[in-house]
């Protein structure tokens, strides 16, 4: 059996102040970017990785989600709880400046984890945590 990552998913409130953050700041490449009933989905994705995407959408992507339900998802994006995702970074102290240099919300500084792997943390713009652990 071949299994292989294709997509993930993050949720953000909104899409206009997350993509300058993942294109510009991260520098993932836009693929696609689609709307449905007043909903958004932009799909990005690294040069170097032609088959992985970051998809980001809506807190609740379903138009008949309940106004309690989106108010739940919302209330758990703004605290940082929905989802996290880890990148890899050949030097994880130069995208840490990179990011935190772009105005990025630092959760962690770069350091040296007793489980062995460099890494950093920030919130994105909807507060989502993203992890950048050294390859």
């Amino acid at each position: 059996m071949d299994i292989k990552l294709s997509q993930c998913f993050i949720a953000v409130d909104d899409h206009d102040k997350a993509l300058p953050f993942y294109r510009d700041v991260l520098g993932l490449e836009v693929r696609n970017d689609v709307g449905w009933e007043g909903m958004r989905w932009v799909t990005l994705g690294a040069p170097s990785q032609p088959d992985v995407s970051v998809v980001l959408e809506p807190p609740l992507a379903d138009p008949n989600a309940s106004p309690a339900d989106k108010q739940a998802m919302s209330e758990l994006l703004a605290k940082g709880l929905l989802r996290g995702v880890i990148f890899t970074s050949q030097d994880v102290d130069a995208t840490f400046e990179r990011i935190r240099a772009a105005g990025g919300d630092v959760l962690q500084e770069p350091v040296d984890q007793p489980y062995g792997v460099r890494d950093c943390a920030f919130r994105d713009p909807a507060g989502n945590m993203l992890r950048f652990v050294q390859s």
